[in-house]
């Protein structure tokens, strides 16, 4: 191919410095495509001194934006803003800007989160005016101002009150610090790029906005698990007070609608999203499909090794932590033990990414007598040998995307039990395993347990699964699809030039630089 793209990869807690679907996913884009180089933009809870993963040399530069860690992330990592723009940023953030031009630009702000009327369109006047206005003010000074706490404390109290609700000391900190630390990137510096590529449809979305309202520049939103869907679940199922829940749940859903409604492009991981996608003001003409795809001449078919031969072995690949139901899992292997009793579970992913979740999942396997059937096995360094090691797979999400464990363990000839979840159903079908209820374990180890006993069905389940994924699911299918999408959003725009406000400010600088 001839042209050549660069491409900010926006990612949140995944790659390259952690493990799970959404790597898995990045690092083939980074190796395969061969139309774009990228610029890794990673969001991160604290700052990560080595990558996981060995990186390709389309992989141009890895911006780090640590967002909860006790320093800001100005303070830690260089963005590129000489230093004498930094004192004369923080010199200008003086009381009179921050009341009179930014109060009322972050009184609109919580008002929009809380309006039952909200419009994308109008959430995004905001959020560039308040872009616009980092341009020149110091973020922490500003951000931490009294008279911006106030403002939001009295706001919200006025606005929460109408519904005779009510809010604490904690919960008014609390939620100004999540407002506090989400929109940090909005005062980020970030490199020109061709076109902006979302991996996720939520906060993240900040970088290329600020692309968009400097150089108009192309945004892609692929969407794995649904944000905003899975947001729900878990700020629904948290011990958050009431107005903790509502706030987050408020300014998460205006978030989202905003990727919708100014990403150029919706690539769907699986038909499921679109749903959640409309249903959140996402344009149906903007959306599409392509599926995540493996290298079928890596994850092969293979003998079991000699310590799980003659061993009933059930294996799964997810990292530890709430939407993988691990819990439901070792439910079910519990059932399973009852007809096999033999049954060895191997959970092969990141034990630490949620540590009080993974010390719930070890109490309830030793409450269940389970230590000598379920392992919680770490990190394996070797994915395609993995599904190898067991007579089938699992899967037990309450959410998901398009998922790499089930369609690699298809692509091994390893049939597949797993949740009806995202877009389990568009892999897996009933030639190739079996697809049950979420949080079900007792038809779950139903199943598992007509696998592990019947070997012809197995065998020929494993075959079709083989089989489906050559047909459907093969990484050249996935790579051509995004390079299709790259060549195609480039063709509806013209050479990006800077934000008319932006560029009046370059030719300011210029001058006081003369």
């Amino acid at each position: 191919m001839e042209n050549k793209y660069d491409v900010l990869l926006i990612l949140e807690g995944t790659y390259p410095f952690n493990g799970g679907g959404v790597s898995t996913w990045s690092h083939m884009l980074c190796n395969e495509v061969k139309n774009a180089n990228f610029d890794l933009y990673s969001i991160n809870a604290a700052f990560e001194v080595e990558p996981k993963y060995k990186l390709s040399e389309s992989v141009k530069n890895v911006i780090q934006v640590p967002l909860w860690s006790p320093l800001e992330p100005q303070e830690m990592v260089n963005y590129g803003k000489k230093f004498h723009k930094i004192v004369k940023t923080k010199e200008r953030s003086d009381d009179k800007d921050i009341v009179e031009k930014f109060i009322p630009i972050f009184e609109k702000l919580i008002k929009s989160i809380y309006s039952d009327t909200r419009v994308a369109a109008d959430f995004d006047v905001i959020i560039y005016n308040m872009w616009n206005y980092f341009q020149t003010h110091d973020y922490k000074k500003t951000m931490l101002h009294e008279s911006v706490w106030k403002s939001f404390c009295s706001l919200v109290k006025e606005i929460i009150s109408k519904d005779n609700e009510q809010a604490t000391l904690y919960d008014l900190t609390l939620g100004m610090r999540w407002i506090y630390r989400f929109l940090i990137p909005i005062s980020i510096d970030v490199p020109k790029a061709d076109i902006s590529h979302l991996t996720i449809s939520g906060f993240p979305v900040i970088p290329a906005l600020v692309l968009k309202y400097k150089y108009d520049t192309p945004i892609i939103a692929t969407e794995h698990g649904v944000f905003i869907r899975e947001r729900l679940i878990a700020i629904n199922t948290s011990e958050y007070s009431f107005f903790l829940k509502k706030l987050l749940i408020r300014f998460s859903e205006s978030i989202t609608e905003l990727v919708y409604y100014k990403a150029d492009v919706i690539l769907s991981v699986n038909k499921f999203n679109m749903s959640w996608e409309k249903m959140y003001g996402a344009n149906p003409d903007k959306i599409d499909v392509i599926y995540n795809g493996v290298d079928h001449n890596v994850f092969v078919p293979a003998p079991k090794p000699e310590r799980t031969k003659d061993v009933p072995t059930v294996v799964s690949a997810a990292r530890i932590f709430e939407l993988k139901d691990i819990l439901t899992m070792i439910r079910s292997c519990a059932e399973v033990k009852k007809s096999i009793p033999n049954v060895q579970y191997l959970v092969y992913g990141d034990n630490e990414a949620v540590p009080e979740y993974t010390r719930e999942c070890n109490k309830l396997i030793a409450e269940l007598g389970l230590k000598d059937n379920f392992k919680l096995a770490g990190f394996h360094a070797e994915p395609s040998k993995i599904f190898c090691e067991g007579d089938i797979s699992i899967l037990t999400s309450i959410s998901e995307g398009f998922p790499y464990t089930v369609i690699e363990s298809m692509s091994c000839g390893i049939p597949v039990v797993a949740t009806d979840v995202g877009g389990v159903s568009e892999a897996l079908d009933s030639s190739c395993g079996f697809i049950c209820k979420p949080k079900d374990h007792v038809e779950i180890g139903k199943r598992v347990v007509e696998l592990l006993q019947n070997e012809l069905l197995r065998k020929q389940m494993g075959a079709n699964a083989r089989r489906k994924v050559v047909e459907n699911f093969t990484i050249n299918k996935f790579i051509k699809g995004y390079e299709y999408a790259y060549e195609k959003v480039m063709s509806r725009k013209d050479v990006q030039t800077p934000h008319p406000i932006f560029a009046q400010m370059e030719i300011g600088e210029a001058q006081e630089a003369s």
